[in-house]
């Protein structure tokens, strides 16, 4: 191979490494399996063929509209990453601005595709993520508060986009079907837990935020008072997580599962005023643990387990 090849080869493949990163892969994987979890949750006991196919398009377009998104977010973030994060692809050159936003329009067509294959209802959540999703970095992320309110709201309705997506809407197809409550406390611990990880994460982009003239939670209120409005909100969403085991929903194992999620939720939280950065792996792990116990809770009941 002469040198000319091996540059192109490397070029290559720090370009495909490069839209891996634009996707955040891990990220995406999560967002496909809090889908499932949604769908799961309130998946019919008799379902068949109809509704497992509807699960594996809403995971579809759950995972696309993900990558879309944070693609979208670096093309429209690339001077800000390159003061707060220069080694991300585009400003380090693996991909170029035009690039990142060819291959997220790619992905928001695929998960198009996917979403129009689900109910009404399913839909709807759909076209209004995808919107949120794209005008988020340009509009909603520079005013204090909005920008987190709306990637909270965006990481929770994965799963009532997935339960929306096998929830049978009686007669008529065009009626919004009944949201369990097990569903919507998912909704609001994801929500609220996400909320207050792009809080910490707005703290500790404190310098670049400011530099571009955003004006962000702790630009406008401070880092301590926007650090315990994320303790505020976490602990009325852990509160909130007793719901399904008080109205019936689930059982005692699911108390024993979501009590050490919602310790480690509101210890992440408390975290915070510390060690910015180890709280948001802390509360991404909490969040994925009280997922584990909606889904456990939810395998319990289908097998006829109490406890």
């Amino acid at each position: 191979m002469t040198v000319d090849e091996r540059s192109a080869a490397n070029a290559t493949a720090d370009f495909v490494q490069g839209l891996v990163e634009l996707s955040r892969l891990g990220n995406v994987l999560a967002a496909g399996a809090l889908t499932f979890i949604g769908a799961f949750t309130v998946l019919p006991l008799t379902s068949g063929s109809e509704d497992v196919a509807a699960m594996g398009f809403a995971v579809g377009a759950t995972v696309f509209a993900t990558a879309a998104g944070n693609a979208i977010n670096d093309y429209f973030d690339a001077d800000i990453d390159a003061i707060n994060r220069p080694n991300r692809a585009i400003p380090r050159g693996a991909v170029s601005e035009r690039e990142a936003l060819v291959f997220s329009a790619c992905l928001f067509l695929g998960a198009v595709v996917c979403a129009l294959q689900l109910p009404p209802a399913a839909i709807a959540v759909a076209v209004v993520n995808l919107l949120a999703l794209v005008a988020y970095t340009k509009f909603f992320k520079g005013l204090p508060g909005v920008g987190n309110v709306v990637v909270g709201y965006l990481t929770g309705s994965t799963f009532l986009f997935g339960g929306l997506a096998v929830l049978d809407s009686a007669s008529d197809p065009y009626s919004l079907p009944t949201l369990p409550v097990g569903l919507l406390v998912l909704f609001a611990l994801a929500a609220t837990a996400t909320f207050t990880r792009e809080a910490v994460k707005d703290v500790e982009d404190l310098e670049g935020d400011r530099q571009e003239g955003l004006r962000t939670l702790p630009i406008v209120l401070g880092e301590r008072p926007t650090l315990w409005l994320g303790v505020v909100a976490m602990v009325a969403a852990v509160a909130a997580s007793g719901l399904p085991y008080l109205v019936g929903t689930f059982g005692r194992l699911y108390l024993a599962l979501i009590v050490p999620a919602d310790g480690l939720l509101l210890g992440a939280t408390v975290h915070s005023f510390r060690d910015p950065t180890r709280s948001q792996e802390l509360l991404k792990t909490g969040m994925l643990l009280a997922s584990g116990a909606f889904l456990v809770s939810r395998v319990a009941v289908l097998v006829g387990f109490t406890l």
